[in-house]
């Protein structure tokens, strides 16, 4: 007998979490807006990060 767990606590709520899902895919597939290629996201991306502050640049320093 095949026994699947499930991150849901009831069906009910996979159920829901399944037609919320399926609505976002089939948005995101009737979209007309153009595609942007990924190295032009990755790149404002790092941009991004390179502006935060490095909260971590201290820690290196410790022994």
């Amino acid at each position: 007998m095949f026994s699947a767990t499930s991150e849901f606590e009831t069906t009910e709520a996979a159920e829901t979490y399944g037609r919320w899902f399926r609505a976002k895919v089939s948005t995101s597939l009737h979209d007309d807006r153009p595609a942007r290629p990924h190295e032009a996201v990755m790149a404002r991306l790092r941009k991004i990060v390179a502006a935060q502050p490095d909260d971590h640049a201290a820690d290196s320093m410790e022994d």
